[in-house]
């Protein structure tokens, strides 16, 4: 027996229940969670998770094998690009004040099956970013004691000679990600203290290294007898700001916890840019200072800050440095098994994740079963792979995070808010206007202007009031030259370009890549493909400009938009092309099973799913044909779901028949 194959009307269905966008609840404050963070508990624990690791390994691992010297231009621009994510996210967190973070803002605006693969690829930034710093933790604490923890491992257990795999398993890396587990599953406030404690070490110590390390520092060590400022020229300085977004997690960690703030309409923007700018000048500095003090060639990457100080002859300031680092890296621990469990919990809550994971312990009100699973997988993942493999892959979640992001904030921004469909209400009529000598009276308002010039303003703003139209929909101003576009749904066209524009910048950013070298295109090839391709990006963005968004409202927004979104994209774009081809492949791996849970489980248990059931299933249609008496006949249809178009198509037959 052959099987039928699925009609286009299948088709579309399906393609809807992949792009279904999450229906929030009335009452956005309300949660299982405890609110208890404030503005400052949301700031530390974003400067906690980003200056740990990135500031204390990172920085002498991009200085020596990527960009040298100019790692200090590569976190600067890493930094930029971070805040133009970092607007997104903090509109986000303030106008939906969730936890989910970047997966919870493309489910209410892009559609379901992005938004599992972005939480999937979230799941996987913090993990690998956990696994990386509890490494980096241990091999700092090993150079305080000689290197013996790494000397009696790799003697009395063995060596890993495999790829991706780390030389020794690092059973201290493992068994801190366990200690801190145990303190996460004691609650927010536990967590919020603890953090508090590790950061103010940390941002002691950051200070202690600028100020001696300044004093130390050797202009020598820039000059072209070591390679001068950019061995690697600026293939270097952009391959190095790809893996500095390692550094700039943190703010994503604001975000995912907003569901636990006080007030996140205003702590989540405040602290955003506050942990944001702190990490982004702690960086630049403190990498200004490291390669200053000892040539960038000679750094050992592991624990490059202490033994330069230990190179220099100041041990005990070397060991002041490890000690702060540790504290600092605890920090980051604590934000990323803070963060995990909580995006978990709000894919398991949305149904898209296993039930299990959404269970909140009603003493702590944490999902303890998230949190102590992945801790688990967390410490397995330090204790086999490689730290360097591991930071490659973190960047390109988060890079792919922060896309996603961004045009979401573009659709969102110019599409129909709820309150544009509510029934209109019935007001009175307005009072005629009233004008007499240097006055107006509008609305029984009697406002007063000084010259013809304020007159002539009055009348302009109420010009404009007329002429706005709803959000999505063509600008009036544009109408005759695009009418056209006056025929799509609000907001369609707006969609259509984000995905035309993102196509766009992948095919520029391949171009700028790859034309050189992989592609061998010829000069003229080369550059008439990134004309066309800019063309391309500038009308699509062009296109979103004409249409109306969204009324101001008084939580924060990305300003310039759509243009600073657009440039998140295009600059997000271009760093994931420039990560090693490696990387692709094991994040395609982990995207191919993220795929098979989504279809297995995710897309049949989600709770959009099961609503649309519902609503599939009614228990009283009214048909109501009217005729010239005004009769109605009324009629009780408990329809199949396949059935409802077929239902749909009859009624409007009989309607025209009745005509």
């Amino acid at each position: 027996m052959v099987s039928r194959l699925p009609s286009s009307r299948d088709l579309a269905r399906f393609c809807q229940k992949l792009n279904r966008v999450k229906t929030l609840d009335d009452d956005l404050m309300e949660t299982n969670l405890k609110r208890c963070l404030s503005t400052v508990d949301l700031a530390l624990l974003g400067v906690g998770s980003m200056v740990g690791s990135g500031l204390y390994v990172l920085t002498g691992t991009v200085a020596k094998e990527i960009a040298g010297p100019a790692v200090v231009i590569s976190f600067l621009v890493a930094g930029f690009a971070s805040l133009l994510a970092a607007f997104c996210y903090a509109e986000f967190g303030a106008r939906v004040p969730k936890t989910g973070s970047a997966y919870m803002f493309t489910y209410v605006s892009v559609g379901e099956i992005w938004a599992f693969l972005i939480g999937w690829n979230v799941v996987l930034e913090y993990m690998i970013g956990g696994a990386a710093v509890a490494r980096a933790w241990s091999a700092y604490l090993d150079s305080i004691f000689d290197h013996k923890i790494k000397n009696f491992t790799e003697t009395h257990i063995g060596t890993w000679h495999v790829k991706v795999v780390a030389q020794y398993p690092d059973f201290l890396a493992a068994g801190i990600l366990l200690i801190a587990t145990a303190f996460i599953s004691c609650g927010a406030r536990v967590s919020s203290w603890l953090n508090h404690v590790f950061a103010a070490v940390s941002m002691s110590v950051i200070v202690f290294i600028l100020i001696f390390g300044f004093i130390l520092a050797e202009p020598k060590n820039w000059s072209a007898e070591h390679g001068g400022f950019a061995p690697f020229g600026v293939s270097g300085i952009m391959a190095g700001t790809a893996t500095c977004f390692f550094a700039f997690v943190g703010f994503d960690v604001i975000a995912a916890s907003s569901e636990e703030a006080k007030n996140p309409q205003k702590a989540v923007p405040i602290a955003t840019s506050i942990s944001l700018g702190f990490a982004t000048v702690a960086y630049v500095l403190v990498s200004t200072v490291l390669t200053l003090m000892v040539p960038w060639d000679t750094l050992v990457p592991d624990s490059a800050l202490s033994d330069a100080f230990y190179r220099r002859g100041y041990s005990w300031a070397g060991f002041i440095v490890a000690v702060g680092s540790i504290c600092a890296m605890n920090t980051v621990l604590l934000s990323n098994l803070f963060s995990l469990p909580r995006i978990v919990y709000a894919m398991a809550e949305d149904g898209l994740f296993f039930k299990v994971f959404s269970r909140v312990n009603p003493h702590t009100q944490v999902p303890v079963i998230g949190i102590v699973v992945f801790g688990i997988l967390m410490a397995l993942t330090a204790l086999i792979l490689d730290l360097e493999a591991l930071v490659q892959f973190l960047s390109i979640g988060t890079l792919l995070a922060y896309t996603f992001v961004a045009a979401s904030i573009i659709v969102l921004r110019f599409q129909p808010e709820k309150t544009d469909v509510e029934p209109p209400v019935e007001h009175p009529p307005t009072p005629p206007q009233v004008e007499s000598e240097g006055r107006t009276e509008i609305g029984g308002e009697l406002k007063e202007y000084e010259s013809f010039s304020d007159k002539l303003q009055l009348v302009e703003i109420e010009k404009r009031a007329k002429q706005r139209r709803e959000p999505g929909q063509l600008k009036v101003g544009f109408e005759p030259y695009l009418k056209f576009l006056s025929d799509f749904y609000p907001g369609e066209v707006v969609t259509i370009a984000v995905v035309t524009m993102m196509v766009s910048a992948i095919c520029m950013s391949s171009i700028v890549v790859f034309g050189d070298t992989y592609l061998h295109l010829p000069t003229w090839a080369y550059s008439l493909l990134l004309v066309l391709f800019t063309i391309g990006f500038l009308v699509s963005l062009f296109f979103i400009w004409v249409h109306e968004q969204q009324q101001k409202r008084k939580t924060f927004q990305v300003p310039f938009v759509p243009l600073l979104p657009s440039l998140s994209i295009l600059l997000n774009t271009y760093l994931m092309l420039k990560l090693n081809y490696m990387t692709w492949v094991r994040f395609s791996v982990w995207l191919v099973i993220g795929l098979l849970v989504y279809f297995c489980y995710g897309i049949w248990h989600s709770k959009e799913n099961l609503q649309e059931a519902k609503s599939h299933s009614v228990t009283a249609r009214y048909v109501v044909f009217p005729s010239s008496s005004m009769e109605e006949t009324v009629q009780q249809v408990q329809p199949p779901v396949q059935d409802s178009l077929w239902m749909a198509e009859t009624i409007d037959e009989d309607l025209a028949t009745k005509r």
